[in-house]
């Protein structure tokens, strides 16, 4: 991530490793569930180093222990498990229409979709309604982009590793992350063995275009743009992790990284293969244990600067001076997870004078959210393999972020079940709302020999508040729809909605005025499901989502679909619009990504990328002509429905470039979008197009990007 210029960078990193709850480990390594979970500090680097090679030796254990062959007989399972081997290896100038306009800033515009008020989210596009800022490959490109028909590149600058996201301050400064590879020591953890996260070998990374999944730090560059012609570097910084999500209220940033555990050079999740060792079980036992004791000496051996690489930061005169490790900033859980680093980072970006700061400990990314005042962390309690009574727990973490670069610990809770994602979670009031999907194991009697057994799902709201240094449980919901999971959830107010999906979608409606009380109000059954909900006005949500057959068919039944709900009874919530959009091979990133839904309020528009082919069975030719992108454009009227406007097309940019292949850093879709006053911005890893609302069909200007290469 980028460190910045400006000084104070409080990261709070929270450390959550495998040192179980009350009880013991069953035989499998299972722990169980904490709940009376909290974080306690390091002021003893002696002690974190023993905590993290105790972590480290104790899942190093269990995962070879399961490789035995008379392990699982132990505890009745399957004689049918294979131990037979290790496990498998996992430049052309802008083109211009002529016309102008007034020079000062548009009316209306639209920025980040934001899920709460005032607390800007990073994207890979930033705009303030005369400029647009995109990440392409691996390059920044500035746009003056008002007036529409004179949208221009202004300037573009290279950034180091590949770019993920940005943020825009009021101040002109903009701050990207970029994941970089400094060739930290170890081997990091990159697949699993037993539940396990193991060292794997690298592969060719870059020849794939998988970019910044091979790289172990994350480089923070902050770039004033105050002059949009010249972007300038005044700052960055290194650190080890990669980068997850971000946020900024006013000049206070906040950063996750999660960082892979890398476990040291020569230790091996599995005995060298050869026949004779494999039949013998005593010999492969032995071997086993040999191993397990090997292992174990190269992970007491490491210091702890190996186990916590420090990082670099570079100011503007290019001094470069270390990031180095605070152990009294790092936290541990009481509360088991899967091994790896977490670390929330506070930049005040106004502070230019004081250090960076750093936290980090034994933890696994999960999902984060963040309002005004609070940021929350939540993971996973850690089931290291499957068995019948087993239940889904959510682990949470809070944090005060009301100070400039620092982030307070507030106090931890437990919660049944998982969340969807971040809209799940709401803070309003002071009371955090959490809509989870409990799934439950249970024995499967109809297949004794399914030792793992089957699943049972149900869902509920629950809400929660600091009780004496704890997040508690203050009420929870009527369980919803049993054999189904949550699809979307959003809270709006002392209101919250939910959608769960099996075949059919209810959406249920909540009251949520008594956090003692939460309760369900009404429902609505539709065919398919929604993934995202955005309010509109008080009493009305537009969703997005996919439309299936109420029969559950196959391929030609499903197609994706925005609809306008009307909750002003939240008894009697009503589906008064829907709009298919595409066949049943269309997909759009707003399905999944909330960022790339653009709600432009002031004129009753919604614009989502869209891209859609038809099956080939020829040449590259073939292909372009059968494979569209466009970013299409509806009108929204809470008395008419919804109508579509029309679409912006961006094909055409990719026919031109001649790259017949494309990587998870350059892709041929459209994926964002911003609107101004009476025009529609489509922008894609190749270019930016403008087009007016009445005459989409028909682009003013349009400036393409270089194409991005390894």
């Amino acid at each position: 991530m980028r460190w910045s210029h400006f000084g104070s960078v409080g990261l709070t990193l929270l450390a959550v490793g495998c040192s179980g709850g009350d009880g013991t480990p069953d035989g499998l390594g299972n722990e169980p569930v904490q709940q009376s979970l909290k974080l306690e500090s390091f002021n003893d680097c002696a002690k974190l180093e023993q905590y993290i090679e105790d972590t480290a030796s104790k899942q190093m254990r269990a995962s070879l222990e399961q490789q035995k062959p008379g392990y699982w007989e132990r505890f009745g399972r399957n004689r049918g498990v294979d131990f037979g081997g290790p496990p498998p290896m996992s430049a052309d100038g802008p083109e211009t229409a002529g016309g102008s306009t007034t020079n000062s800033g548009p009316k209306d515009s639209t920025g980040t979709n934001n899920q709460v008020e005032g607390v800007h989210e990073s994207d890979f596009v930033q705009n303030d309604g005369t400029r647009i800022f995109v990440l392409s490959g691996n390059r920044l490109y500035a746009h003056r982009s008002w007036p529409a028909e004179q949208l221009t590149l202004a300037a573009s600058l290279e950034i180091e590793g590949w770019p993920r996201e940005m943020l825009l301050d009021e101040h002109d400064r903009l701050v990207i992350v970029s994941q970089v590879a400094l060739g930290l020591p170890g081997i990091p953890a990159k697949g699993s063995a037993g539940g396990t996260m193991v060292p794997m070998p690298d592969i060719a990374c870059t020849a794939f275009g998988c970019g910044f999944y091979n790289a172990d730090s994350t480089k923070v560059t902050t770039v004033d743009v105050s002059d949009v012609a010249h972007p300038t570097v005044v700052d960055q910084l290194y650190m080890p992790g990669a980068f997850t999500q971000a946020r900024r209220v006013d000049s206070s940033v906040r950063l996750v990284l999660s960082d892979a555990f890398r476990w040291p050079e020569g230790v091996k999740f599995w005995v060298d293969y050869s026949e004779d060792l494999y039949k013998d079980t005593k010999k492969l036992e032995k071997a086993i244990d040999a191993l397990i004791a090997s292992n174990e000496q190269r992970i007491r051996a490491s210091t702890l600067a190996q186990w916590l690489p420090e990082g670099k930061h570079v100011d503007a005169a290019g001094v470069t001076t270390a990031v180095p490790v605070s152990c009294g900033d790092f936290y541990r859980s009481n509360a088991p997870s899967a091994l790896g680093f977490v670390t929330v980072a506070s930049l005040d970006l106004d502070a230019r004078a004081a250090a960076p700061g750093r936290t980090s400990l034994v933890a696994e990314p999960g999902t984060v959210y963040a309002s005004k005042d609070s940021l929350y962390l939540a993971h996973s309690h850690y089931w290291w393999w499957p068995v019948p009574g087993q239940k889904d727990f959510t682990y949470l973490h809070k944090f005060d972020i009301r100070q400039p670069g620092r982030a307070v610990y507030v106090g931890s809770g437990t919660v049944e079940g998982t969340p969807v994602n971040q809209f799940a979670l709401d803070e309003y009031e002071g009371v955090l709302r959490l809509a989870t999907t409990v799934t439950t194991r249970v024995p499967e009697p109809e297949h004794e020999d399914w030792w793992w057994g089957r699943t049972t799902t149900t869902s509920r709201v629950t809400t929660l508040g600091v009780r004496n240094g704890h997040l508690a449980e203050l009420g929870r919901s009527e369980n919803l729809a049993d054999g189904e999971r949550i699809f979307s959830a959003r809270f709006v107010g002392p209101r919250g909605y939910v959608v769960t999906f099996l075949q059919i979608d209810p959406l249920f409606t909540f009251d949520l005025s008594d956090p003692a009380h939460p309760r369900k109000v009404g429902e609505l059954k539709v065919p398919g499901f929604s993934t995202y909900m955005h309010p509109v006005g008080d009493h009305h949500l537009l969703t997005m989502g996919v439309h299936r057959d109420a029969d559950g068919g196959c391929c030609g039944t499903s197609a994706l679909k925005l609809s306008l709900f009307d909750v002003s009874d939240l008894a009697n919530p009503k589906e008064t619009a829907t709009q298919l959009v595409g066949t049943a091979y269309g997909w759009s990133e707003a399905v999944y990504e909330h960022k790339a839904f653009n709600y432009f309020a002031a004129k009753g528009l919604v614009a989502i990328p869209f891209t859609d082919y038809t099956p080939y069975y020829g040449s590259y030719e073939d292909y372009w002509r059968n494979f569209r992108t466009e970013l299409r454009v509806f009108r929204v009227d809470l008395e008419a429905g919804i109508s579509p406007v029309g679409a912006v097309s961006m094909a055409d940019m990719y026919k031109r470039s001649g790259m017949p292949t494309w990587s998870w850093y350059y892709a041929p879709d459209v994926r964002r979008s911003v609107m101004a006053d009476d025009y529609v911005y489509a922008i894609s890893d190749s270019g930016v197009r403008v087009a007016k609302v009445d005459s989409l069909q028909t682009p003013l200007v349009t400036v393409p990007f270089l194409p991005a290469t390894p």
